[in-house]
């Protein structure tokens, strides 16, 4: 089984900054794609950033500038530093990660942690 664990979700006021860590864990041969997602009230869940194995970024057009999604193999571990904050970014923040969990089966699947509340407001 395999447990992805978000940290980092905090209030903060317009234009601060916060950074989300996204610990995996468990039966991992290989993690490929990991993103953000995240889901506000009354609103669907939406994609926010997402890396690549190789390190290759896409963000939503929402927060390009402001945000940056990272990542760090050895620790099987993602972040995202987001930056000038603004109110509507206030949401349930979501890891997910695309985890092979066998050498011998090349098919990945995807895990999710149980979210994070950030919450922009002065």
């Amino acid at each position: 089984q395999v447990q992805l664990v978000e940290s980092g979700g905090d209030l903060v006021q317009p234009g601060g900054s916060l950074r989300l860590s996204c610990a995996a864990s468990g039966s991992i041969f290989r993690i490929n794609d990991m993103g953000w997602y995240r889901q506000a009230q009354e609103k669907e869940r939406e994609l926010v950033a997402s890396i690549t194995r190789g390190g290759n970024p896409m963000y939503a057009d929402s927060v390009k500038g402001r945000f940056t999604i990272s990542r760090d193999g050895a620790k099987n571990t993602a972040y995202l530093q987001m930056n000038s904050l603004k109110p509507e970014d206030t949401a349930v923040y979501y890891c997910n990660a695309q985890v092979r969990i066998s050498i011998y089966d090349d098919r990945a699947s995807d895990y999710w942690g149980q979210g994070t509340q950030v919450t922009v407001s002065s």
